[in-house]
């Protein structure tokens, strides 16, 4: 199977991840994306996704996935290892809920703040702003830092006691933070700790 990816990108990071976790970056073949030079939006690559995003999983059989949460899912199901998504009822719905919040008030908070109130990646590519609305987004992301680490003052993770698809979606919203010059407050000292424990784990340090 094939990844699509551009490297250094925060959700193409989340699969990386994802992959280490399970043992398995060395089961799939990374086909980098020119991002920068548009050819995410070539008629070629919207015909395998028509979101034009990375990352994005080809499967043997020509099947195409996109979104980070639907890839995860598909890779957490075929290797072996720790389950990332939850194996119960109410453990992937923990983990899902949690996720979520991640994905929505900090990695997407940051981009929309990122693609809308600075000169993100640039006139060519950025072709319509609305910097009101990336501003706004910023204060989102610095809610959710706070909502988080009030979160991991009383759990080891994000979405419970073990490290789950949620902490990494977590983890590569606050590396996609610091990129954007977004920055955890300094009292938010269980995010902080969290985020180093995390960043010592071998499928990111390693």
């Amino acid at each position: 199977m094939k990844i699509y990816e551009t490297t250094g990108f925060p959700n193409p990071l989340r699969v990386r991840i994802a992959l280490a976790e399970k043992g398995a970056t060395n089961k799939v073949i990374f086909v980098p994306v020119d991002v920068m030079g548009g050819e995410h939006r070539t008629s070629a690559f919207k015909a395998k996704n028509p979101d034009a995003t990375v990352p994005l999983l080809e499967l043997d059989d020509g099947t195409c996935i996109a979104h980070c949460n639907a890839i995860t899912e598909y890779l957490d199901g075929i290797f072996d290892g720790p389950s990332l998504t939850g194996t119960s009822s109410k453990e992937r719905a923990v983990i899902a809920m949690m996720n979520i919040r991640a994905e929505s008030g900090l990695m997407n908070a940051v981009g929309a703040y990122f693609h809308h109130a600075t000169q993100g990646l640039g006139p060519d590519l950025e072709t319509w702003q609305c910097p009101d609305w990336g501003s706004k987004q910023k204060e989102v992301a610095q809610l959710t830092m706070t909502y988080l680490d009030g979160v991991l003052t009383e759990s080891d993770f994000v979405a419970g006691n073990r490290f789950t698809v949620a902490d990494i979606t977590a983890y590569a919203g606050l590396a996609f933070a610091e990129f954007a010059k977004v920055e955890i407050p300094e009292n938010l000292r269980a995010l902080r700790a969290w985020r180093d424990r995390v960043a010592a784990r071998p499928s990111i340090n390693g």
